[in-house]
């Protein structure tokens, strides 16, 4: 695993290679990390995770975060006291082509039929 932090708050994150089609799909079934996923994929930079506004406590935020994280999904470092979150879509569409475009597509078709937050 790669660590990418600022001197003193590192966070680890899998290497590319080390990246699992199994464990990307774990992290994307909960529908919370979905959610976060779909609002990475629409921003234009990295977002603080106090940007969020998702309908768990705050620990359980962190551990989504850590899922996706962990899974290869998202990369997160701090600036300052703030840690920033940001999709690995190249790293996604290298090793799983079309797949993450896929998911978000039919995240937002089951969104605009059902009216979940997911």
């Amino acid at each position: 695993m790669t660590e990418t932090a600022a001197p003193g708050r590192v966070l680890p994150h899998p290497d590319r290679a080390e990246i699992r089609l199994e464990t990307v799909l774990h992290a994307l079934s909960d529908p919370v990390r979905l959610r976060i996923v779909r609002e990475l994929s629409t921003a234009a930079d990295e977002l603080s995770c106090s940007r969020f506004d998702l309908p768990v406590t705050k620990s359980t935020s962190t551990h989504h975060f850590r899922v996706l994280r962990e899974s290869g999904v998202i990369r997160q470092c701090y600036r300052g006291t703030a840690k920033m979150s940001g999709l690995r879509r190249d790293d996604l569409d290298d090793l799983f082509p079309g797949l993450l475009d896929a998911l978000l597509a039919a995240a937002k078709g089951q969104h605009a039929r059902l009216g979940d937050d997911a």
